[in-house]
């Protein structure tokens, strides 16, 4: 099993500047680096300071030059927000200027915030018709001289320009829950990209069955990749292993806030959730989640990712969100790299 860092930007005091925060983004990318990871992904967001990514290949892009192997993913685009001609030459653009480590992840999006601005307030599963229909179409543009006649989008006979570095294109991931879209991703040729959130090992169990049962309905596709991000916190003691429990509590808490979309907004900021709103959602509890999330010292982290690699997962990606501070997340991604990842050498 490989390792990926999924890593934004992330904003909860409005007096630190992002610049800086980008470059702490930075720092972490090169870690994962020199640690020995095999990929770093970069999501899409808007108007979010929880979240903030207005367009992955621009960082990835900057990253390349500041990188020398690690693969560079987008993890994920969201596909109603795009454009097949767009989407297909600004990836084959990013995937030159990467010297052929891009990586395309798309997803359907979650937040109604960001529908209601971006895409006329559609709702998920008009979101998902679109996934589907962008992804065959970005790979025809890829080919060149295709034409579309779509119920989203039509447009004449089009290559896309640039074409991309690697043939016959980048690899294309799908964000996949449910037995629909992992029958989609693998009958296209495409990874798959999946997270349990806050659900715990059942979900994890339940997600890659779905995709082994997808990839049995696909016999003639080559077996595909599957990787799993998860929110882990490497702790140096059990002192730690609480605070992390308790960040990563505050943090589903305003999640689940962007997600309702129904708390008031102001400059980028949503209105926390309340002490007593947390604890009525006992799924969110410090306690809860460390045991469904990877909160814990080495040997516990290494002793559920040992799980995870049984049940054949081909990357786990160390979801490094969770707004702790820049020093914290630095030293559990160190522990990660020196006394985690050797056990799986």
């Amino acid at each position: 099993m490989k390792f990926s860092l999924f890593a934004h930007m992330e904003r909860q005091d409005a007096s630190v500047a992002h610049a800086r925060i980008f470059d702490e983004l930075t720092a972490l990318v090169q870690m994962a680096e020199a640690g020995g990871f095999e990929a770093v992904w970069i999501g899409e967001h808007h108007g979010m300071e929880f979240t903030i990514a207005p367009n992955p290949f621009i960082n990835i892009a900057y990253l390349a030059a500041k990188t020398e192997r690690i693969r560079l993913g987008t993890g994920t685009v969201v596909a109603p927000f795009w454009h097949p001609i767009k989407l297909a030459g600004e990836a084959a653009m990013t995937d030159i200027v990467t010297g052929g480590r891009l990586d395309v992840g798309i997803a359907r999006g979650a937040y109604s915030f960001e529908y209601a601005r971006l895409a006329d307030g559609i709702d998920p599963m008009a979101a998902g018709a679109r996934l589907r229909e962008l992804v065959p179409a970005v790979k025809m543009l890829w080919q060149g001289d295709y034409a579309h006649d779509g119920e989203h989008w039509s447009f004449p006979a089009t290559t896309c320009t640039p074409q991309p570095l690697q043939k016959p294109h980048p690899p294309l991931w799908i964000a996949a829950r449910d037995p629909n879209s992992h029958a989609f991703a693998v009958s296209n040729g495409c990874n798959v990209q999946v997270t349990p959130l806050w659900s715990g090992d059942p979900e994890v169990e339940s997600l890659v069955a779905r995709f082994n049962e997808a990839c049995e309905a696909s016999p003639r596709v080559p077996r595909p990749r599957i990787m799993l991000l998860m929110h882990t916190y490497v702790a140096g003691s059990d002192a730690e292993v609480e605070e992390a429990s308790r960040a990563l509590s505050r943090y589903y808490g305003l999640f689940a806030t962007w997600f309702k979309n129904d708390k008031p907004v102001h400059r980028g900021f949503i209105e926390p959730p309340s002490d007593e709103e947390l604890a009525a959602t006992p799924m969110y509890a410090p306690q809860t989640l460390r045991e469904t999330l990877v909160i814990g010292t080495p040997e516990t982290v290494v002793a559920r990712l040992k799980r995870f690699e049984s049940l054949g997962y081909d990357q786990f990606s160390l979801w490094i969100d969770n707004g702790m501070s820049f020093e914290a997340k630095r030293r559990s991604l160190a522990r990660f790299i020196d006394e985690v990842m050797p056990a799986f050498a």
